[in-house]
């Protein structure tokens, strides 16, 4: 038996009839930037995050960096952020040219909440939190009494946390800005890059509005530098229905990812640990193994593919040699890097997939 890492075109053909329903309906409006599909979509996904409001985007790369422009931030600034996370995230702060301040995680492989004051400057101007792996970060009421005392702006990059929530609170409706991708790997992905933010102010929403517009709300009047980051409206309306299903798909990779979790026995394997205080949506399952090259091509062997979700942390990558961040810098973090493989979830997963993935896992030694 074969397994792929991931399947999109399962998921697709579930509600293929939806999907090019509403690709031929915008197809055929004449209308394909900026038009009533990301309205109807902004509001929708704002509704189901629980924020005012949502602005469509490129992508989340982009909604990361027009979030902390809206806010402010620029050089000289530092903003504190996970050590742990994908390199998108500290893009996001780069791109302004402010200077990443990283944090090590805890065992749910975010940021960890104490350490956050110690390493607050007074260049400090915001936190950066990001739900890795579907699971939102811990402590957050902590995070926020800091953040306050310390008059600190808190985004939260939801790239992977499409319906997540923390105590009942959605990630994207935590801190001032909520940052999504709607890349197709993702939860709620769609069918090339796009991305938003979410939010509560005003004021925040109408300047991202003007940054992904050309710094324009109104036509040709240029009020501030913008770039061009529209979500288009064909990715709208097929996020629309997607959307229209991302609980029964939720809860479709929560019981996979439940049944690894009470079926994976091997001894070898550090299973993800997860948090009472949350909801944890799977956008990927991630394991720890310390032969993690041997295991991985025991599977290949057996037909299941995997991936590393990240090999290299942002502080050991080329990019941010400038940091001057070396090996055993973030001991935690590389220790992650070194030893995590997602295994193969998604939607459409058969159940006679997951039997196997879970029984070749078992045998190994």
């Amino acid at each position: 038996m074969k397994i792929n890492f991931n399947v999109l075109d399962r998921q697709f053909q579930r509600y293929q009839d939806e999907y090019e329903k509403a690709a031929k309906g915008v197809l055929r409006s004449g209308w394909y930037i900026l038009g009533p599909e990301v309205e109807s979509f902004e509001k929708e996904f704002a509704k189901f995050v629980g924020t005012k409001y949502a602005v469509g985007l490129n992508s989340g790369l982009d909604a990361l960096i027009l979030a902390f422009r809206a806010l402010g931030i620029g050089k000289r600034d530092e903003v504190i952020a996970p050590a742990n996370t994908y390199i998108a995230s500290i893009l996001g702060i780069t791109e302004n040219q402010a200077t990443p301040v990283l944090v090590e995680p805890d065992n749910y492989y975010n940021i960890d909440a104490d350490l956050v004051e110690e390493a607050i400057t007074p260049k400090t101007k915001a936190i950066l939190i990001v739900h890795l792996y579907g699971q939102p970060t811990q402590n957050i009421e902590k995070i926020q009494e800091i953040a306050k005392k310390h008059n600190l702006k808190i985004v939260e990059d939801c790239a992977q946390s499409h319906g997540a929530s923390y105590k009942k609170t959605m990630t994207g409706n935590i801190g001032d800005v909520g940052c999504f991708s709607f890349y197709p790997t993702k939860n709620l992905g769609g069918f090339g890059d796009g991305g938003a933010i979410t939010t509560n102010s005003e004021t925040i929403s109408q300047k991202v509005r003007a940054l992904r517009n050309y710094g324009s709300l109104v036509k040709y009047q240029h009020d501030i530098e913008g770039v061009n980051s529209r979500l288009d409206e064909l990715q709208a309306a097929l996020l629309k229905v997607k959307l229209k299903h991302i609980r029964e798909l939720t809860e479709e990779r929560k019981k996979i990812a439940q049944r690894y979790l009470e079926e994976i026995k091997s001894s070898l394997i550090g299973l993800p640990v997860v948090s009472r205080d949350s909801e944890h949506v799977f956008h990927l399952f991630v394991i720890r193994i310390k032969d993690r090259d041997r295991f991985q091509k025991y599977l290949v062997e057996k037909g299941i593919q995997t991936a590393i979700h990240y090999p290299v942390p942002p502080h050991l990558s080329k990019a941010y040699k400038k940091l001057g961040l070396g090996t055993g810098s973030f001991p935690i973090t590389e220790s992650y890097a070194n030893t995590i493989i997602s295994l193969p979830l998604y939607n459409g997963m058969e159940k006679e997939e997951t039997d196997h993935v879970i029984k070749i896992i078992n045998q190994y030694k």
